[in-house]
């Protein structure tokens, strides 16, 4: 699979995902946790994953965000790697107490934490991996190979 189905797959994902944070029967009420200064829609997202409001809304701009760079193999590269560096932040942030909540906004904290980081690794490989031969590959590197007999 290449960086444009990564984006592709990954924005059908969070659109899905910031959709389902809007669903009642798919929220389960916080039991514990931190208190958060924006408190809508706080619960928690198939009984695990710490949301609210902003947190859904997050997820949807993440989901166009992987749906719109689908269209070229560089914006698609690029996706993913800003995918990689936001939710590794994200991931180490959600250890800190404080910053686990993002400062009262958006819970990160509990199974958001390697949920994030796992997708800072995926993300990291689609973004930062040398390209396949057939994506983005400089043919002037061909050429130099085809001479020595090894393409």
């Amino acid at each position: 699979m290449g960086a444009r189905y990564f984006a592709l797959i990954t924005g059908i994902l969070y659109v899905l995902v910031g959709i389902m944070g809007f669903i009642p029967g798919m929220v389960a009420t916080p039991g514990t946790g931190p208190g958060l200064a924006v408190d809508a829609g706080y619960g928690y997202l198939l009984g695990i994953f710490p949301i609210n409001l902003l947190h859904n809304l997050v997820h949807l701009a993440v989901g166009v965000w992987g749906l719109t760079s689908y269209r070229g193999y560089g914006a698609a590269r690029a996706f993913a790697k800003g995918l990689a560096i936001f939710y590794g932040v994200l991931a180490i942030m959600g250890l800190i107490p404080g910053l686990n909540t993002t400062f009262g906004l958006i819970p990160i904290f509990g199974h958001d934490i390697w949920l994030h980081a796992v997708t800072a690794l995926i993300a990291a490989y689609f973004g930062f991996s040398k390209p396949q031969r057939n994506q983005g590959v400089d043919y002037r590197d061909r050429t130099a190979v085809g001479s020595r007999g090894r393409y």
